[in-house]
């Protein structure tokens, strides 16, 4: 019983494998310390979020690498096979390579973020993950209207970067423009009626003309872009049936709906408070009768 308990541990194999495990064990250990020594005391959150994952494919990386090392010549006779089957790998993992240049170039390229929101592929929701192969979403809108989650979670390969747009809601620019369309009746007071659309785009939008126009001056040092009018404005046009007010403004990307639905209330309000001095327009249908037939019988 000794004798196969020293032949045991002194089979090379064996060795190899306990100091594989061992390098392993090591490997992890240091990995861990670094996370929660260093990465941890990294203020930002998708700064943090990214070294760890980037921590975790070193990991990977020098685990392959000692495997490598270890047990290379057990692999030494499978060099020619491995050649030759490596380029049928590659051709058939080309997704997942395409997928993996596409997590490099989305964690270093900025793309976009954990928490941003965009549309991929036609899918469109909220960054909840970044993995290595794909990209897992909170999908907003489908049967649902408006910008809301409608629960269900999508996985986007990453290499979808290099085949469609990238559409962001919030990167550089975390605000969006949207617009409302009031219909005004003809001989209502329209200076009163732009003074009380203007005032409810003011009102409801606060602060966010003037932080959106400090990001706008930072797009701009970026990017080639002409300035642009962050505060509400009014545009209008006349019509066969209405005077048709525009207002234009600036929304948090994720409260564009809710928004929308503050602003109509206000201006519906106003609008009665004036007591028919302003007026909506509603769409209105003349039927037209038949006209008589006269039908002649010949006997």
């Amino acid at each position: 019983m000794e004798t196969q308990i020293n032949e045991f541990i002194n089979d090379p194999l064996v060795i190899k494998i306990i100091i594989a495990v061992i390098g392993l064990v090591v490997i992890w250990v240091i990995i861990n310390i670094v996370k929660k020594k260093f990465f941890s005391k990294i203020k930002g959150n998708q700064e943090r979020y990214k070294a760890k994952k980037v921590s975790n494919v070193i990991g990977y990386f020098f685990t392959i690498i000692l495997l490598i090392i270890i047990f290379s010549d057990k692999l030494g006779g499978l060099t020619v096979a491995l050649g030759v089957a490596g380029a049928g790998i590659a051709f058939a993992l080309q997704e997942v390579i395409g997928s993996f240049a596409g997590w490099l170039a989305i964690m270093f390229g900025g793309f976009y973020k954990t928490g941003d929101r965009v549309q991929l592929g036609g899918i469109k929701g909220d960054v909840i993950d970044i993995g290595v192969l794909r990209t897992t979403l909170m999908e907003t809108g489908e049967w649902v209207s408006g910008d809301l989650y409608n629960g269900r979670i999508v996985l986007i390969a990453n290499s979808f970067v290099f085949k469609e747009p990238v559409f962001n809601y919030s990167g550089d620019f975390p605000f969006l423009w949207d617009e409302i369309k009031i219909p005004i009746a003809y001989g209502s007071n329209y200076d009163k009626a732009k003074e009380i659309i203007f005032n409810a785009g003011m009102k409801i939008v606060e602060e966010l003309p003037t932080e959106s126009k400090a990001k706008w001056k930072d797009l701009q040092m970026k990017y080639r872009l002409e300035d642009a009018q962050t505060e509400p404005m009014i545009s209008l046009i006349a019509n066969d049936n209405w005077v048709e007010y525009t207002l234009r403004y600036v929304v948090d990307y994720k409260k564009r709906r809710a928004t929308k639905t503050n602003m109509f209330t206000k201006i519906l309000n106003d609008v009665e408070a004036t007591k028919g001095e302003v007026r909506f327009a509603s769409a209105t249908f003349e039927l037209v009768g038949a006209p008589d037939l006269n039908v002649k019988m010949k006997s």
